[in-house]
């Protein structure tokens, strides 16, 4: 049997495929036509595999193969797989032919991947350069990926995660080489298993992510229930983001995801007749403070999302809030939303929607994490956990901002970061220069300003300075420099230098 083909070496091929696009396109860019081609690879290796299996199971048996390959949980068409396409690769329209391929694995499921592709063109001279250039980066790319080493069938993967690991690591290693770009698409993985385990989903909760980018945290949050008992709802603004998470769902076999492509403020599409759907958690890494964001028509909202307070128009922080408070279920709701510091203590209308949020009982915690923990913006930022249903007024406050691994460009979670503030919030209680449980009433003190270091005390009290064995040392160091330059003084004169 053939060796087991590990994760670094799928990452390895993958990321060496790279070095085609490198410095003639952009890595926000050139990462959707990587990622598309594992992709296809991954799909083509699954379908030869699946057909060998048939054809050995009915002993070659073309109808009965052709008949058991149609129930499979995805098909891929005639001349559209990767086999297919690199042994055309050297076509003067293979780009055309790559994108014909795509087209048709979207009509053949249409359930699963229906304008997946639609934003991720091969034949694009904007983006892959005149025909030439084009055709030679992408012949580059379809070698590449044909390393003997890229083998994707199941029985030569580790397990049945590992594609879908790689894929997550590679959606980050792009984040990580896509500046500001970085925030459109992906949370980082340690961010979204803390958040993961504040929200603590449950077997058969509906679970949704309203700004969803790529998909990993709501990927993370579904893995939280710890059974396939769930379902995940999300929904992304951008086409080729949108078309990211959904194949980043269908590689993790989460193909039964509902990932809309949609403006969640502006329109809504997951919505159950008139009204917008309820889901058990709610989760969100949604843009900071996003300009624009459609103030003008929030007061008409049909879904009277802004009852609370209309946000600013230059930023939409509390407009993403309010939608995930108001898409939670009535009773038990939770919501688990990454905002920068403003959130806790801008006023104006942002005050008063702030104030109603506290008031209504429904803030549970304010956690401040360390700050550079984000591609493409070193600002500190907060995760408000909101519970519906909730008696208590006392909200946690946590301050974890300097607990964290110190990276090169970026910081970093570590385990036990991870575990303590997770503790901490199951635990609710005041702990010395770390948590604390905030009464309402001294909210209320504050003007229901959330800034943390009003409530979490963790000034240290420096030493107190012996200023008689100050003085003393100055005296021994002005005593020894003097005896230095009498010497000095001696050894200059020795050597005819004296003045």
């Amino acid at each position: 049997m053939s060796p087991k083909v590990s994760r670094e070496e799928i990452l390895n091929i993958v990321w060496k495929a790279c070095d085609t696009f490198r410095g003639a396109v952009d890595p926000a860019e050139y990462k959707n036509y990587i990622l598309t081609m594992l992709f296809i690879k991954y799909m083509s290796d699954m379908w030869k595999d699946k057909r060998a299996g048939y054809e050995e199971k009915y002993k070659g048996d073309k109808t009965r193969v052709e008949r058991a390959l149609g129930r499979e949980r995805f098909v891929v068409p005639p001349e559209c797989d990767f086999d297919y396409l690199y042994s055309h690769r050297d076509a003067a329209n293979v780009g055309e032919l790559i994108n014909i391929a795509l087209e048709k694995i979207e009509d053949a499921n249409k359930t699963k991947l229906e304008n997946v592709f639609r934003n991720i063109d091969f034949n694009s001279e904007p983006a892959l350069g005149q025909t030439r250039e084009r055709n030679r980066r992408l012949k580059n790319l379809l070698d590449d990926f044909n390393n003997p080493k890229l083998d994707l069938r199941p029985s030569r993967l580790g397990d049945r995660d590992i594609i879908g690991d790689v894929y997550e690591y590679l959606i980050g290693k792009f984040a990580a080489g896509a500046g500001k770009k970085a925030g459109e698409f992906y949370t980082p993985p340690e961010v979204s298993t803390l958040l993961a385990k504040l929200v603590n989903p449950k077997t058969g909760d509906r679970i949704c992510d309203p700004a969803c980018g790529s998909g990993s945290l709501l990927i993370k949050v579904g893995n939280q229930v710890g059974s396939d008992n769930f379902s995940l709802f999300g929904q992304e603004s951008n086409g080729s983001t949108w078309a990211l998470c959904r194949m980043n769902m269908f590689l993790h076999e989460m193909d039964a995801a509902r990932i809309e492509w949609c403006d969640t403020i502006g329109n809504p599409r997951l919505v159950e007749g008139d009204k917008l759907m309820k889901f058990n958690v709610v989760v969100a890494n949604p843009p900071f403070s996003l300009d624009k964001w459609g103030q003008e028509e929030a007061t008409a909202d049909k879904f009277n999302r802004f009852w609370r307070g209309v946000p600013p128009k230059s930023r939409g922080d509390y407009a993403f809030v309010t939608h995930m408070i108001e898409t939670a279920v009535e009773d038990d709701g939770k919501v688990g939303v990454i905002v920068p510091h403003g959130v806790l203590f801008r006023g104006g209308s942002e005050g008063a929607i702030r104030q109603k949020l506290i008031e209504e009982s429904l803030l549970e915690a304010v956690i401040g994490l360390p700050p550079n923990l984000f591609f493409g913006t070193g600002i500190p930022a907060a995760i408000l956990i909101f519970h519906k249903g909730r008696k208590a007024k006392d909200v946690l406050f946590i301050d974890a901002s300097r607990e964290f691994e110190d990276g090169k460009n970026q910081n970093y979670l570590r385990g036990d970061d991870i575990e303590k503030i997770t503790k901490s919030f199951q635990a609710f209680k005041t702990v010395e220069k770390y948590a604390y449980r905030a009464t309402f009433d001294e909210i209320e003190e504050n003007d229901f300003n959330l800034n943390i270091p009003r409530y979490v005390d963790t000034y240290e009290e420096e030493e107190p300075v012996d200023i008689d064995a100050v003085q003393d040392e100055i005296t021994r160091l002005e005593a020894e420099l003097a005896e230095t330059r009498a010497k000095m003084a001696e050894y200059m004169k020795e050597l005819g230098y004296a003045k």
